[in-house]
């Protein structure tokens, strides 16, 4: 099992925060800009569709986080993997990459879609100039077998998942930039789930497999 540094339950809350707001600053100050050109030039075509395609954006954003970070009701809560399909098709309808997602769709624990969501944050940050990251959800029950596949040039698996997955963090600390990744393995951790990862010219592939 990968060995995760200690965080306290409020620095792991107010680190997530702080990277939620930092995901959803650009496209909500995109809208307050569009609202800004619209009283000056009131009925402006492209200030209309910066500020209708920014709050796309945001709104894509937080219905992403919600499943992504968010209790979903209550802490025993299950989700359907087609609903974490279309949160996250949302949020990469406004990324470089193209998602592909296939496979088994079925109520699961929480923790469960929650990982497979974040996985996918870790794979299109792994292709910034994008091309494809691939969901296949091979099985659910009675264990979950699903893998990721990020595909592009240049690869850039970042580079604090590859330590923290290797338990070679050292003593740097884990930051707002890096919390979404740390918080990716520990839902493996909590799912009882191992992620592997694969990396060969350009493809990188996370395959999440019971420990």
């Amino acid at each position: 099992m990968t060995h995760l540094p200690d965080l306290s339950a409020p620095d792991l809350a107010a680190l997530l925060a702080s990277r939620l707001c930092h995901d959803i600053i650009s496209p909500v100050g995109a809208v307050q800009a569009g609202l800004e050109l619209l009283d000056e030039m009131p009925n402006d075509p492209e200030a209309m569709a910066l500020v209708r395609r920014s709050t796309q954006s945001a709104v894509a954003k937080l219905q992403f986080a919600r499943v992504a970070y968010g209790s979903s009701g209550s802490t025993l809560a299950q989700i359907d993997m087609g609903d974490a399909k279309s949160v996250a098709e949302g949020l990469m309808a406004f990324e470089k990459a193209d998602l592909n997602w296939s496979g088994q769709r079925a109520y699961v624990p929480k923790n469960i879609a929650k990982l497979v969501l974040n996985l996918v944050m870790v794979a299109n940050a792994s292709v910034p100039r994008g091309r494809e990251v691939e969901v296949q959800v091979e099985a659910l029950e009675p264990a979950a077998e699903i893998t990721i596949t990020a595909r592009g040039k240049p690869l850039r698996v970042p580079a604090l998942f590859r330590a923290l997955l290797a338990g070679e963090l050292g003593d740097h600390p884990v930051d707002a930039h890096g919390i979404q990744q740390y918080y990716t393995l520990l839902l493996a951790r909590e799912c009882g789930l191992g992620v592997a990862l694969d990396i060969a010219e350009e493809t990188a592939t996370f395959t999440v497999r019971p420990l």
